[in-house]
């Protein structure tokens, strides 16, 4: 890190700790979300620029936030399956609610629609901006440097891994063991009562199909094996359960995940701020506080759609920092594989190329994908905008990522500062960018050759 950028990274670190210490866990639609998006605005109030409060509504237990529901459904669906053996009728209604509890599922928790919030309880949240435009106010292109207020629930199962911090690799074995055996034990019996429903749907229907199905061998050995089998599926809908933490004081202080985001942003602002001089040609920036990242992508959501018919969106690019902490992954991410997209190329190459030229480490070659859940980018790439998330985390499951020990002291301002450089140095790039192309849109980068 230069000397003359340590100030901007102390200063970035500062709000961090001030994020995770003082302020500690900020659970999505929560007082303390709102108290952090209201500091960020202060700080840029602090620098000359007015900052804009967008209001939302959240459902924080509609999708992965409700994780544990599926848990509380396998077990209770698997002690009614005792009742059932004896009263058929009853595997008719737990058929119904288990498709709609797969329904949800897919749609609801892995793909992050909203068609479910209105029937959980809803919070208030916000989305919190600032914008830094030329002296004569004439821009023609715009890029938003992103990161999320919120903070997630503890999650139990990486928590655990701490006792095996030691021997990470026996900690994961043991935590994904017991998710998988957990995750595959509600489906199986969601599974079981949906297809008992309709075996005896089609029996009472007089269907011959059926008949010979509840008729033979291996539907007699398997309704013998169900006096057995929800014992097991119990178990394992417990390990889903216990997926998150729901008491609030137990949540992840949100120190790397992601105060480092909201941090970076803010500071790469005052960067342009005191130096006008270095502030990219044509360009409007954007430093924008996203609510409620952690169940859903729901500020970045709002923030999209409030913005679709505006100039904000247009020629526009977005940076999306998320966790800047563990000095040996500097990554970008490129893809939400459970959102099934791929973001901006163009971004991509930059950031590779940046993290190449400043001679940080990534142990994972660079670019990667989020395997799991979301980042702010997907609401970004719909909308339109060249996006990427720009990251410095380990991407296997770690004990401090979504628990309590998300905390400041784990890391240094000099990681941070690193992540700093990074966001200038695709800056420039995106100028150069522009530029060249006569700022006339978001066009394909020439690609190198090999």
């Amino acid at each position: 890190m230069k000397e003359e950028n340590r100030r901007y990274a102390e200063l970035a670190y500062d709000i961090v700790k001030h994020a995770s210490e003082k302020i500690g866990s900020r659970l999505p639609g929560t007082e303390n979300e709102r108290k952090f998006a209201a500091y960020m605005g202060e700080k840029l109030r602090g620098i000359g620029i007015e900052p804009v409060k967008e209001e939302f509504f959240v459902s924080p237990r509609a999708n992965i936030g409700g994780l544990s529901y599926a848990g509380w459904f396998g077990l209770v669906i698997s002690g009614l399956v005792y009742l059932a053996l004896g009263i058929n009728s009853l595997w008719f209604g737990m058929g119904i609610a288990s498709v709609l509890m797969i329904f949800w599922l897919i749609f609801g928790v892995f793909l992050y629609k909203k068609w479910f919030d209105w029937f959980f309880h809803r919070e208030i949240s916000q989305n919190t901006y600032g914008e830094l435009t030329p002296a004569d106010g004439k821009y023609d292109y715009t890029i938003i440097l992103s990161g999320h207020t919120d903070t997630c629930w503890t999650w139990r199962h990486s928590e655990n891994l701490y006792k095996y911090r030691d021997k990470p690799l026996l900690g994961l074995i043991l935590t994904y063991g017991k998710v998988g055996f957990g995750a595959v034990c509600v489906f199986f019996i969601c599974g079981v009562a949906a297809a008992m429903a309709v075996i005896l749907t089609g029996y009472y229907a007089g269907a011959q199909w059926a008949m010979m199905t509840i008729a033979s061998s291996s539907f007699q050995n398997f309704t013998f094996a169900l006096h057995f089998l929800p014992v097991v599926t119990a178990i394992g809908s417990c390990f889903i359960i216990m997926w998150d933490d729901p008491n609030p004081q137990n949540a992840s202080r949100g120190a790397m995940d992601n105060a480092t985001g909201c941090a970076l942003s803010y500071t790469v602002m005052q960067y342009f701020k005191e130096h006008p001089e270095k502030m990219p040609k044509n360009c409007r920036i954007i430093d924008l506080n996203c609510g409620c990242e952690e169940v859903g992508l729901r500020g970045s959501m709002a923030f999209a759609e409030e913005h679709k018919n505006d100039d904000m969106l247009k020629n526009a690019w977005n940076i999306n920092i998320d966790s800047v902490a563990d000095k040996e992954y500097f990554e970008v991410v490129v893809q939400d594989d459970w959102q099934m997209l791929h973001f901006d190329t163009d971004l991509e190459e930059m950031f590779v190329e940046t993290i190449d030229e400043l001679g940080l480490e990534s142990k994972m070659g660079r670019s990667i994908h989020n395997p799991v859940g979301g980042c702010d980018s997907t609401p970004m790439t719909r909308a339109g905008i060249k996006s990427v998330t720009f990251a410095a985390q380990n991407p296997m499951l770690t004990y401090y990522y979504h628990t309590w020990r998300d905390t400041a002291d784990r890391f240094t301002a000099e990681t941070v500062g690193d992540g700093f450089e990074v966001v200038l140095s695709v800056i420039d790039k995106i100028a150069a960018f522009q530029e060249k192309n006569g700022y006339n849109g978001p066009q394909t980068r020439a690609k190198k050759k090999k």
